[in-house]
């Protein structure tokens, strides 16, 4: 096994943590590169990614590959694994997702230097065209294959997406972390606590809805589209955020505009999904819930990773008196929003 070629000094947050990723500099990516066999030749490209380090690498005598480094403490191993089995679930269903390889043992997760990483295959596309009725219902299609296969079994290790782990857990530690100023932590406690109200009226609403295993982060940016070939069509990648949870979570992230047209959307996703799978309608009362829940969770992820230096630099306007301000105003829309009946398909 390869071994570390240097030992570089450790860069400090602005609080003087060490950062997460201080240590992963090219020589570790390509040293645990070739300690499960895949030879770098030097040339890496940073992909788009806050929560892990994810690179495009050039090999010498293969073609190349995306290698994603897991930031420390978010996930247990069993839980990383679990997704891992499931993205390879959805292979095995001739679904198009982008699996990590397996190296020696069925290993998925390899480790080097203190960091778990995971090799993929390269896949190529563009984001899909949102704006088109027949993209939308191909879509549809593939999400409700996903969701039989996520409905055979549940996980055992990966948590669910709830109320208490997506708004009030996130609420609670924002205003004990002091990231809320001083003069407008009152009006934050008291309007989240009325948008958590809302979702919770709104899950009553829904009721008791079938809990499945799900992508759990499906935005067009998590969605690769070939355009021609044998594999033309979607292709959905990093599954990092994988939950259980209600069907209705994979579906509103589509989902833009106004009202009548967010309908248009929804009717074209389920004209597809139904073609493998039920949709609920009651779980129409949890789309505003369910965007909600993102809002809050959202701001705590940022400020979770506040000692991580990319996060400062990325997200330069949060933390601001402007930035409290415009979420305060977002969730009292959200509270109107929920008081409205759901869309219509």
């Amino acid at each position: 096994m390869a071994k570390p070629r240097s030992n570089s000094s450790r860069v400090l947050a602005a609080n003087g943590k060490s950062a997460p990723y201080s240590g992963l500099t090219p020589e570790i990516v390509l040293d645990a590169l070739a300690s499960v066999g895949l030879r770098g030749d030097g040339r890496m490209l940073a992909l788009n990614s806050y929560e892990n380090r994810v690179y495009r690498a050039s090999l010498e005598d293969a073609a190349p590959c995306v290698v994603k480094f897991y930031r420390p403490g978010r996930w247990s191993d069993p839980q990383i694994l679990e997704e891992h089995a499931f993205v390879h679930e959805l292979a095995e269903h001739e679904i198009p997702v982008v699996a990590p390889m397996v190296f020696a043992r069925q290993a998925t997760l390899p480790s080097f230097a203190g960091y778990r990483f995971a090799v993929y295959p390269l896949c190529g596309g563009r984001a899909p065209e949102l704006d088109r009725g027949d993209t939308r219902e191909w879509l549809g299609r593939y999400l409700g294959r996903i969701h039989a296969v996520g409905a055979a079994h549940g996980f055992a290790a990966r948590p669910a997406l709830d109320i208490g782990s997506f708004g009030e857990e996130p609420r609670d530690w924002l205003l004990a972390h002091g990231f809320i100023p001083e003069d407008l932590a009152d009006a934050y406690r008291s309007v989240v606590d009325q948008a958590l109200a809302g979702v919770r009226v709104c899950f009553g609403r829904a009721g008791e809805v079938r809990r499945l295993r799900l992508h759990g982060d499906c935005h067009a940016g998590n969605i690769l589209w070939i355009e021609d070939g044998a594999l033309a069509g979607p292709h959905f990648v990093d599954f990092d955020d994988s939950r259980t949870g209600a069907a209705a979570q994979d579906l509103w992230m589509l989902l833009s505009g106004e009202r009548a047209e967010m309908s248009r959307q929804l009717h074209d996703l389920l004209a597809g999904y139904e073609e493998f799978v039920e949709f609920d309608r009651r779980e129409l009362h949890l789309v505003e819930a369910l965007r909600t829940l993102r809002l809050i969770h959202y701001s705590a992820w940022i400020a979770r990773r506040w000692d991580d230096p990319a996060f400062p630099a990325a997200f330069p306007w949060f933390n601001t008196q402007r930035y409290w301000q415009d979420r305060i105003l977002e969730l009292r829309e959200q509270i109107a929003l929920m008081d409205e009946p759901p869309l219509e398909t």
